[in-house]
């Protein structure tokens, strides 16, 4: 093992490491780059023609990487992409960064998982060091990815280096990108770990290894469990405080005065994005394998996937006091994107509202800055453009995503009614604002 941390650390010292990235969407894509950025070669393999495409003709598709980065690591010749996994004979370090959906509510999918690594596992040398970093259930890695590589006569200690280090991507997150977020890493054997750990230094600051990878791997879901069950749980007590009569958003603000034991979340249209939704049920399904059904999970889960469905209920409710019925109304959604400033719809709850408008014959349409047209299930719409004629249409305007770029102002002066589920015009007294 010292002569591979040896033959590494050689490497690394003369930017000769070959380092590729499996799977180039919102985590790989990232990562890649900022490993070319120090001047490595990295190998980027994604199934997505398109994606390679782009990549090729340094278009950037995702948010925290620009245009100018991608161009530059692409046109020095550090990042090249490819759809051929054959490009990975000879590479050093092999991640794996595909997605992990759900099949069904409850039931984890790795099929991406597998269908990558049977292809890495047929294409690299003995010795190479491969991390896993899609999220997943606590033993996926020494369960089903180990013997996949045992079947090609890759075992360990020297035939493979395995790993998990879990993704940490917050994309638009400023103050924290990649780089600034500390990395847990766990190794099927601690020779594994110390090189993961050498590898990841080159571009983050704080690596942190674990004892195992089943501990990796169950950390990531820890801390989108801990996010979900505490957005349901606010999501519950927004509904509790609409029926009682008092601003959450009040309440949330004055807890949040306390220095100590309190941290603040705060109630929407529903949880998005492709980790939080779906990572805690992994963490479910496992645990009932162990015969212990977690009811904070399920409960959460319930709750933030009900909301789109209460956002709706209480439009109904917004409008009868006006008399007003929904069926009748047309109404404006500001905002489809699961997340602020981001260009990214993954189970975004506006998407389930607008839906459940249109099951119900309601006239909806959308205004969203950062994306020009919506196409997804039976929805086919196009963006309203944001002026005072086409607001003065919409018996009510309903803001999901709180997007920056609105003209918050314009949406006031021009509205007949708002249904504020973001607190946008929280320092605004106004009878046509309705909060959540």
């Amino acid at each position: 093992m010292d002569k591979m941390l040896v033959e590494f650390n050689q490497k690394i010292k003369r930017k000769q490491l070959k380092i590729a990235v499996v799977g180039l969407g919102y985590v790989g894509l990232p990562l890649a780059c900022e490993f070319a950025k120090q001047g490595f070669a990295i190998f980027g393999i994604d199934v997505d023609r398109d994606r390679i495409r782009r990549i090729k003709k340094r278009e950037s598709y995702i948010t925290d990487v620009s245009e100018q980065t991608l161009s530059r690591v692409v046109q020095r010749g550090y990042l090249k992409a490819s759809n051929d996994f054959s490009i990975l004979k000879g590479v050093d370090v092999v991640l794996i960064c595909v997605p992990t959906p759900l099949k069904r509510r409850y039931q984890p999918d790795i099929s991406y998982i597998i269908s990558a690594v049977k292809e890495v596992a047929k294409n690299i040398k003995p010795g190479t060091l491969v991390i896993l970093e899609s999220t997943t259930y606590p033993g996926t890695t020494q369960e089903v990815i180990l013997p996949i590589f045992g079947q090609q006569g890759l075992n360990p200690p020297e035939g493979i280096y395995l790993c998990f280090s879990p993704e940490r991507v917050d994309p638009g997150n400023k103050k924290y990108p990649l780089v600034k977020i500390p990395k847990i890493v766990g190794g099927i054997n601690p020779e594994s770990a110390k090189l993961a750990r050498l590898i990841y230094k080159i571009i983050i600051r704080k690596v942190v290894c674990v004892s195992s990878v089943r501990v990796a791997e169950t950390v990531k879901l820890l801390e989108n469990t801990f996010r979900l069950v505490n957005i349901g749980l606010i999501d519950e007590l927004a509904m509790m405080a609409h029926k009682m009569g008092v601003d959450i958003w009040e309440i949330i603000n004055a807890a949040s005065t306390k220095p100590f034991g309190f941290m603040p979340f705060y109630p929407s249209a529903g949880v998005g994005g492709h980790c939080i939704p779906k990572d805690p049920l992994y963490l479910y399904w496992k645990a009932r394998h162990f015969g212990f059904a977690p009811k904070f999970i399920r409960l959460a889960s319930k709750i933030t996937s009900a909301m789109p469905g209460y956002i709706v209920s209480r439009l109904e409710e917004i409008l009868a006091a006006r008399n007003k019925s929904l069926s009748d109304s047309r109404i404006l959604i500001i905002g489809v994107t699961y997340k602020k400033d981001i260009r990214d719809l993954r189970k975004a709850p506006a998407l389930d509202v607008i839906d459940i408008l249109q099951k119900r014959n309601v006239k909806v349409s959308y205004y969203d800055p950062i994306i020009p047209y919506l196409k997804f299930k039976d929805i086919d719409l196009k963006s309203i453009r944001l002026n005072q004629k086409n607001l003065a249409k919409f018996d009510c305007a309903v803001i999901v995503t709180d997007h920056s770029a609105v003209d918050y102002g314009l949406l006031l002066k021009s509205s007949a009614l708002i249904f504020d589920t973001r607190n946008v015009y929280s320092k605004v007294q106004d009878k046509k604002i309705i909060k959540l």
